[in-house]
């Protein structure tokens, strides 16, 4: 199934692309930047290829600089008896630059949609595949440019926060990789999480089930979903009452019921308010959470998968204990790739670097699920960061191996031996043990503080 890896390592060691071709080919890049491509192409050294490769590289570093990507790309030249490029970071900020965003964007669904078509059934959950997503923030470089597109907190004073971001993401919940996002701002009319979603949400097509938090239990949310054959499972918001004692018993905590159509929101036109029907037919279900030494914790579920006898109350709260990944994947993005905080200086720049970080982040999935089905094991049994830390030290050396096929199996059988702990029902509080700097907090501009006065 997963064998692109092992051919294109093949290929890059006969010819002189860089090392990270490996894991995104050069026929790759070409196809999906289309009429975008010939912006860089006719540059000497950083074409489109080397550009994104450079880029991809610079993600997945620790230092997430400029300097430290332009260092690489020199040794790899120079490894292969070219001539080194300029240490100067301005050519290859440049022609990051010129990237177009559409494209870099393809290159995020077009990476996650090679995993997800290389998946073997056996990963599908009772032949469904599952799509999960969650929301977040982020932040970036204080500057005007970044402020005017992503303004700060209202509550921050000014020169005092950052420019925040706000965006909503899809994961394959079989193969963990990002299938796609939405970005808005913080704040701001339409700039909600389920308004992100709903920019997005027409990914999940026929047959696919949604996975969500009770953000996205909206009913609306729900109609949308089922209006294109799709499923989900959700969990019922809080303000929605239950009683097990009405509708249609399919045994304990476990009925259908009608869901009435609420009134029109305000967002809403007239006429797509009408082709939603009168009601909602849902099966609610109520799952029990047992932590030994805890008190045992009750979630209300809510599906559209009506029929019991295929779909069972197991099944369902087995499936929704599964949404924590979405969280999971989010830590990996923000904490272990370090994208809780982008460094670019201009809102297209920035937006570029998020991308740049998700498409690094699928080309690690897949990694994972080709080391996966190697080790006959499921993907979410492998470890991120054990993965992400393996391919970045022995990606480089690719260059100065005499057999790809032998590099290729030690690679995979790394990223193996880097498991996941099984540790179901855990609590785990977010807490730190590491006392933080007894530094004041900033609440005015660096440049109003006078020498001392803020120590």
């Amino acid at each position: 199934m997963f064998d692109s890896f092992r051919s294109r390592m093949a290929a890059v060691h006969k010819s002189e692309d860089l090392y990270f071709a490996s894991l995104l080919s050069a026929q790759t890049i070409t196809q999906v930047f289309g009429e975008a491509r010939p912006i860089l192409d006719s540059a000497r050294i950083y074409t489109t290829a080397v550009t994104v490769w450079t880029f991809l590289s610079q993600t997945l570093s620790l230092d997430h600089g400029c300097v430290q990507a332009v260092a690489k790309l020199i040794a790899f030249r120079l490894a292969r008896g070219q001539r080194p490029c300029s240490a100067q970071t301005g050519a290859y900020c440049i022609a990051r630059d010129k990237l177009d965003e559409a494209a870099m964007h393809r290159l995020v669904t077009h990476t996650a949609q090679q995993a997800e078509d290389a998946a073997p059934d056996s990963w599908l959950w009772l032949g469904h595949r599952v799509i999960t997503g969650d929301g977040c923030t982020i932040t970036m470089a204080d500057t005007a440019e970044n402020q005017a597109a992503y303004p700060q907190q209202k509550t921050q004073k000014p020169g005092c926060g950052f420019p925040i971001m706000r965006c909503v993401v899809l994961f394959g919940l079989a193969t963990g990789v990002v299938l796609e996002a939405a970005l808005g701002k913080y704040q701001g009319k339409l700039t909600a999480e389920v308004s992100l979603f709903r920019q997005i949400d027409d990914i999940i097509g026929a047959g696919d089930v949604f996975l969500g938090d009770r953000v996205y239990s909206g009913w609306f949310d729900i109609a949308r979903l089922m209006a294109r054959d799709a499923q989900a499972v959700v969990r019922k918001h809080q303000a929605r009452r239950t009683d097990f004692r009405r509708g249609t018993r399919h045994g304990k905590d476990d009925h259908q019921v009608e869901w009435a159509k609420p009134a029109r929101p305000s967002w809403m036109s007239e006429t797509e308010y009408k082709s939603y029907p009168n009601s909602l037919t849902l099966r609610e279900v109520r799952i029990r959470v047992h932590t030994p030494g805890f008190r045992t914790r009750e979630v209300i579920a809510v599906t559209t998968l009506l029929d019991p006898q295929e779909y069972s109350k197991e099944d369902i709260g087995a499936l929704y204990r599964r949404r924590w990944q979405a969280e999971l994947n989010l830590r990996s993005l923000k904490s272990v790739m370090q994208m809780d905080h982008l460094r670019c200086k201009e809102p297209h720049r920035v937006r570029n670097e998020m991308r740049a970080h998700l498409v690094a982040y699928n080309l690690i999935r897949q990694v994972m699920c080709e080391a996966a089905v190697h080790g006959q094991v499921s993907p979410w049994q492998i470890s991120f960061k054990g993965t992400l830390t393996t391919v970045v030290e022995l990606l480089p050396v690719l260059g100065s191996i005499q057999n790809p096929q032998e590099f290729s199996n030690v690679l995979l059988s790394c990223c193996l031996i880097h498991v996941v702990g099984n540790r179901p029902g855990r609590y785990e509080p977010r807490v730190v043990k590491r006392r933080p700097k007894p530094y004041k907090l900033m609440n005015k501009p660096r440049h109003a503080y006078k020498y001392g006065e803020a120590q």
